[in-house]
């Protein structure tokens, strides 16, 4: 069986990003199979980019409400680009986007690296440097809406292409976390000072720290070099994704955490 050449897969999805188009089923002679061949997908499409190396990463679908909404019953990420990390309180342009939602997140910054291997919720902590609030900002970027023809396309090829992901806003960190209890804190979705929706730290697969293990063991992981100090990793949103349709004010809220502002202008 020849090797797969993740070059021509990660070529298709450059293309069709860049020409704003939706993402197609991708021909079976050049599509990743495996989550694993789409993690080398991820890192050619980081390669051609010019985004390595790379901010952090995103961890998608470790809430129960996420999975059921996606209909994806494990774990999926993608690679950040540096430069699509913002600090809370910046303004994007809402024509920049596409089919644009917002989730209310949990995210980390790593002071130490993670070799790839597997790791368990309670030892990865100990590589926790800041936990911040979050928005992740995300596209449907693969159909009908809202979330796109998630089974026509497979999720290897939305692995490769992301997952979703297409930029971050994370609130002031807080070195002093350690004290808080992960499972219980409440996350709150804003949008113009309306709330939309609210969910738990233990939403995320029972607890935040476990999708952080489970990405240090990934394939993913593996195709960028592992886990480095100073990779930001957004654990996962508490609630599905609030849609936005036009230029707004979104804030996340926290218990105990600072806020985290998003202006669409």
């Amino acid at each position: 069986m020849m090797a797969f050449n993740p070059a021509p897969a990660a070529g298709a999805l450059i293309a069709w990003r860049d020409a704003r188009l939706p993402v197609r089923p991708l021909d079976p002679a050049i599509a990743p199979q495996t989550e694993a061949e789409a993690a080398l997908v991820q890192y050619v499409v980081a390669q051609r980019r010019g985004a390595l190396p790379i901010g952090g990463f995103k961890i998608g679908a470790t809430g129960v409400r996420m999975q059921q909404y996606l209909g994806i019953d494990h774990p999926c990420g993608g690679f950040m680009a540096a430069g699509d990390i913002h600090p809370s309180g910046v303004a994007l342009p809402y024509a920049r986007f596409r089919n644009v939602a917002v989730e209310c997140e949990l995210a980390v910054r790593l002071g130490q690296d993670l070799p790839v291997a597997p790791i368990t919720a309670d030892a990865v902590r100990g590589a926790v440097a800041d936990l911040f609030a979050a928005i992740e900002i995300v596209e449907n970027r693969y159909g009908t809406p809202p979330i796109g023809d998630v089974k026509e396309i497979g999720t290897p090829v939305l692995v490769a292409d992301q997952f979703y992901h297409t930029a971050c806003v994370l609130s002031a960190p807080l070195a002093a976390w350690r004290g808080l209890d992960l499972l219980a804190i409440q996350g709150r979705s804003m949008m113009n000072g309306v709330q939309r929706d609210a969910g738990h730290g233990r939403d995320l697969l029972g607890d935040p720290m476990r999708g952080l293990a489970w990405l240090a063991g990934s394939d993913l992981a593996a195709a960028f070099g592992g886990l480095r100090a100073g990779h930001v990793v957004m654990l996962g949103s508490v609630t599905p994704p609030v849609w936005v349709e036009g230029p707004c004010e979104i804030c996340m809220d926290f218990d105990a955490l600072p806020q985290v502002m998003l202006t669409f202008n």
